[in-house]
């Protein structure tokens, strides 16, 4: 007991600052505060000086670090002297406010694009592709596979009254709709694609969209990656076009494409693609390596091996540079290729209880990303530390998929055949 009130004596001279404006901007003077207080009596001190009318949850700094611990045992892990007045930071928790409600689909919910500030792109075990304006509100069903939906993405989602789709399916195919989305009305429009492109010999397990272009990448069962291009020109028209009779029975215009280049090089199932840059992708796969790729000339010009199977890889972080990826293990690894040994992770995360299925960096943070897990949980994590700032456990089965929406919301499906949103999420 005269331990206990020992310690609780010990105080430390401490001075709060930070970034965010008013009503978020605590009086900048010194005060005392006990050693042994963690994260979460340190918040409520913060609220107190702030007089908030709602308590709001705060993260802590100290030397760029986050504090996980109580103060007086992160100061002797980091070697810091408690005799000086100490300036902690303080930041707004990164933590999802509010659940949306849940978005029912038909089967599970395979693959989430949630880079349209205006919709979300799903897609279904149930072959189809949905478009979402908001929690329960289906505009578009996207239809014609005769598989499983793998991997969705927005080919060009900003402004306009339309945008382009690609759907990548374990039918081997992937299909390009065009949606309008100035169509108005209760009642969901389906859509056919206006091209199907034809050519890996296994499913198709993953589709990214060019940025700045008319281009999409695939990477298959085959262990292969294609290059495909989006656009409708008159001469595939003229040679591929078939006329197949939709829903309404109007015969409509239907292209076949072919691939415009191949990437070979990996010796398994290619799992996951990303286009980071104009001449730059990056592929992971179950042969436990991720590669970058040199489009121009279809060489990889970098191999990472990391000893496990991998579903997911992402690019991302400080100067868009680091490469996030996980997989046949709980474990989510981050390298830097910038740096020399790049073969081993500068980062890994292990949290998770399974396998991880899904790893996305935040657009404008050099320190955010999420991962999914089949265990069922989403875990939102910041690179100055090691434990995840929240945990999203909204599913009741495997997450399958997760994506950010808007820059404050994580979008997420899985085997509970839900789209989930978390929304309220602030990232400093």
């Amino acid at each position: 007991m005269d331990g206990e009130g020992e310690d609780a004596s010990k105080v430390i001279h401490v001075k709060f600052v930070t970034k965010l404006y008013p009503p978020f901007k605590a009086p900048v003077s010194s005060v005392v505060i006990p050693s042994n207080v963690t994260r979460l009596g340190l918040s409520s001190i913060v609220n107190s000086l702030l007089t908030l009318e709602k308590p709001e949850a705060f993260d802590f700094l100290i030397d760029g670090e986050l504090i996980r611990m109580s103060l007086e045992q992160f100061l002797l892990a980091k070697g810091i002297s408690a005799e000086r007045t100490l300036e902690i930071e303080y930041i707004r928790a990164v933590a999802p406010r509010k659940e949306e409600k849940p978005s029912l689909h038909d089967d599970w919910v395979s693959a989430v694009d949630g880079s349209s500030p205006r919709f979300i792109l799903t897609g279904c075990y149930d072959g189809l592709g949905r478009i979402w304006s908001s929690p329960g509100s289906c505009t578009h069903i996207l239809e014609g596979h005769t598989g499983a939906i793998s991997s969705v993405a927005f080919v060009n989602s900003q402004g306009g009254e339309s945008v382009t789709v690609a759907t990548a399916s374990k039918d081997r195919t992937l299909r390009l709709f065009k949606v309008d989305t100035a169509e108005s009305g209760d009642s969901t429009t389906r859509v056919r694609a206006y091209k199907i492109l034809r050519g890996h010999k296994a499913s198709v397990q993953s589709v990214v969209a060019e940025k700045h272009g008319n281009m999409v990448c695939s990477s298959s069962w085959d262990c292969t990656i294609n290059l495909w291009n989006t656009d409708e020109s008159e001469s595939e028209l003229s040679v591929s076009g078939k006329k197949r009779k939709g829903n309404n029975q109007a015969e409509e215009a239907q292209l076949e494409g072919e691939a415009v280049t191949t990437f070979i090089g990996h010796t398994q199932c290619v799992s996951s693609v990303v286009w980071p840059e104009e001449d730059v992708i990056y592929s992971c796969s179950w042969d436990h390596s991720v590669r970058r790729w040199d489009v121009p000339t279809g060489k990889d010009t970098l191999n990472l091996y990391c000893g496990k199977a991998l579903n997911t890889v992402d690019v991302g972080g400080e100067g868009s540079a680091l490469v996030a990826g996980g997989g046949s293990d709980p474990v989510l690894r981050v390298w830097d290729p910038r740096k020399p040994g790049t073969s081993a992770p500068v980062f890994q995360f292990s949290s998770h209880s399974s396998w991880i299925s899904a790893c996305k960096w935040h657009e404008s943070s050099w320190f955010h990303l999420l991962s999914a897990s089949y265990d069922g949980k989403i875990m939102l994590w910041d690179l100055r530390t090691a434990w995840p700032l929240s945990v999203i456990d909204t599913h009741k089965d495997k997450v399958l998929c997760a994506d950010w929406w808007k820059g404050d919301s994580v979008v997420s499906g899985g085997a509970d055949s839900n789209l989930r949103i978390s929304s309220g999420i602030s990232i400093s």
